[in-house]
């Protein structure tokens, strides 16, 4: 694993609050906070509701964008934009996988079938350093 892709993951590798951008049916851009998590492929997950509105738009474009790292702008730390592929699934194995206590609070458990799982395939990464205009790229390859 490169020095970039380390400091990526260890941006990622615990649950954290991520603000999750999809396209809609009429072509407009939709933001939405979501706990996201990553492998150390860089792979992320998130879990949602099947019924959700972003389950839909991955389903019509599956190009998504997402940003995290900054929770205090008093506080600039670095961050990530990251720009990738998702794909919705209910899939038994990748849904136990994912599961933890914390998703109790929406979820019956990893069999209940309101729950899925969103997956990202990154393709582009940039990790953004304050004070620094040009951000350091990771790209899939």
């Amino acid at each position: 694993m490169s020095d970039l892709q380390e400091k990526i993951y260890q941006m990622m590798q615990r649950p954290v609050l991520a603000g999750l951008a999809s396209v809609t049916e009429d072509g407009k851009p939709w933001v939405r906070y979501v706990m996201i998590q990553a492998q150390e492929d860089l792979t992320i997950r998130l879990a949602t509701f099947t019924g959700a509105r972003k389950v839909e738009q991955i389903k019509n474009n599956p190009e998504v964008h997402l940003t995290c790292g900054v929770n205090d702008p008093a506080v600039m730390t670095p961050y990530i934009q990251v720009q990738g592929q998702a794909q919705f699934t209910t899939d038994k194995q990748q849904r136990h996988g994912f599961w933890c206590e914390m998703l109790a609070n929406y979820f019956q458990g990893p069999d209940d079938p309101n729950y899925g799982i969103i997956i990202i395939k990154p393709y582009r990464i940039e990790y953004c350093v304050a004070g620094n205009p040009q951000p350091e790229v990771w790209s899939a390859k």
